[in-house]
């Protein structure tokens, strides 16, 4: 049998620092639970597949509503905190090798009132000159030709 994609010991982990489903209403699907629709979007994230081609045989409700899971734990911080709490585990039980670490200008924004880099010299001193208006072009031509 092939290994979950959720173990009960990481969602065990992750359970308490997602929002709670919203109850249904009076009509409708009854929701899809947290659990559920992560599966999900471990199984479309993994597989690259599309959304709307998540199979409906795994419980994890339509690839729309794992869609929508995804889009609303992003606005609520839930990754950001999902970070922060692993690897805090991790650096507690010495998991971690920072030597290995490395950050870059795209993930790090810079400080306020950093300097800004100088202006790109021109590399010649003038512009070169039109094709269109070169002596030759605009020569008036002879009564003979």
């Amino acid at each position: 049998m092939a290994a979950p994609l959720l173990p009960d010991r990481l969602w065990s982990r992750i359970a308490p620092l997602l929002p709670p489903v919203k109850p249904a209403g009076s009509r409708g699907r009854p929701p899809v639970g947290n659990r559920e629709a992560l599966t999900g979007i471990l199984f479309v994230l993994k597989t690259g597949i599309p959304w709307e081609y998540l199979p409906v045989e795994m419980g994890c409700g339509s690839g729309m509503t794992c869609w929508r899971r995804l889009r609303d734990w992003q606005a609520a911080g839930v990754w950001e905190r999902l970070l922060r709490v692993l690897l805090q585990e991790l650096a507690s039980a010495r998991q971690i090798d920072w030597s290995r670490a490395a950050l870059d200008s795209a993930s790090i924004p810079a400080k306020r009132g950093a300097r800004r880099p100088a202006a790109t010299r021109r590399i010649v001193a003038g512009r070169a000159p039109s094709a269109t208006s070169s002596p030759i072009a605009t020569a008036p031509r002879s009564p003979s030709a």
